[in-house]
């Protein structure tokens, strides 16, 4: 499909996402959260999809955060007719079934640290910079931000990011949990790492991958023995599939397994 905002690859299984307005510092407006919407959801159904890299274009930012010109206008309904679509988006593509990697280079400021955020691991450039500014704005994050950040990275950290308003580097963003790994090098070197961890967990059984993501997702605010009772269930689930068949017999027979997704 062809989009406005969007640029849309596929290579060996990985789809690249690019949001696409760098000369905005890819602003995440209402037309490019829709057509997020409608890309993710595509790639959901492409059985030749088995995992996702996001990026933005132009090397100075992932995004720079919500177009602010379309936050002027807005009231108390507005703003959260607004803030709730943009929560259904995020959360398609944070369970969507399939990783997806954000690939961070420069500035995830705002609304493009809280879409780093929905995404399954955030790999980051020595270059980035995160940020929670919305109070700068007498806002606080409204696309999920008050609720994903202090579960990376705790509330103290996530409260003083969100309070001041300040930047954090790469560096710092590693040590507090928010990112998963740092890339020394440019957004080529960033790209390639990216490429290279996508293409191993797109080599992965799919039901299996699929099935680790939703058990977290699903268990995670779910008491221990709740959550262990879903543990159970999705491991016996897996346990009837013809990938676990070919897995456990390929294991034993000392071959390469070939995964079917069934």
């Amino acid at each position: 499909m062809a989009y406005e905002t969007l640029l849309v690859e596929l290579e060996e299984r990985v789809a690249t996402v690019t949001l696409n307005r760098p000369k905005v510092l890819n602003a995440l407006n209402a037309a490019m959260f829709r057509e997020l919407d409608e890309a993710f959801a595509a790639l959901a159904d492409d059985p030749a999809v088995r995992g996702i890299l996001l990026r933005g274009a132009g090397g100075k930012a992932f995004a720079a955060g919500a177009d602010i010109s379309e936050l002027v206008d807005t009231d108390a309904t507005s703003g959260e007719m607004q803030a709730g679509r943009v929560h259904r988006i995020l959360r398609r593509i944070e369970t969507l079934g399939k990783p997806v990697i954000a690939c961070i280079d420069g500035f995830a400021l705002g609304g493009g640290c809280e879409l780093a955020m929905a995404c399954t691991l955030r790999l980051a450039s020595s270059a980035a910079r995160f940020g929670q500014p919305e109070i700068k704005l007498a806002l606080i994050p409204g696309y999920g931000g008050t609720q994903r950040l202090p579960r990376l990275v705790g509330q103290g950290a996530a409260l003083k990011m969100m309070l001041t308003g300040a930047m954090v580097d790469a560096a710092e963003a590693l040590r507090i949990g928010l990112v998963d790994e740092v890339v020394t090098g440019d957004s080529d070197a960033l790209m390639a790492r990216a490429t290279e961890l996508g293409r191993l967990i797109a080599g992965m059984p799919p039901l299996a991958v699929a099935a680790a993501m939703e058990a977290v997702d699903q268990g995670a605010d779910l008491s221990l023995d709740d959550a262990l009772a879903l543990e159970a269930a999705i491991f016996g689930r897996l346990c009837g599939t013809e990938d676990k068949r070919e897995g456990t017999q390929a294991f034993l027979q000392k071959r390469t397994a070939v995964w079917t997704g069934r």
